[in-house]
């Protein structure tokens, strides 16, 4: 298992298209993959749970992946939030 604190560095917020991305990146690897943010915790193969976060830009966030692509799935997912436009 893997962990890793990620702060959002996309600009806006997080709505619909830019979740749908982050489950669609998720959803290539074969590792679970959630999203931990104050108190939630929710897989972030999920549309309708990653949506409930409600996360934004500047939002700090942990990273947990378990499996065989575990440092792959972090490493995209890592990639993805910290790409600035």
């Amino acid at each position: 298992m893997t962990k890793k604190d990620i702060t959002i560095q996309l600009t806006g917020d997080l709505d619909a298209r830019p979740v749908a991305m982050l489950v669609q990146i998720a959803s290539q690897f074969d590792s679970t993959v959630y999203i931990e943010t104050g108190d939630k915790r929710v897989n972030a193969k999920s549309i309708m749970g990653m949506m409930s976060l409600g996360m934004s830009a500047g939002e700090q966030l942990t990273v947990v992946t378990d499996g065989s692509d575990e440092n792959n799935a972090l490493d995209a997912i890592d990639k993805y939030l910290t790409a600035q436009a």
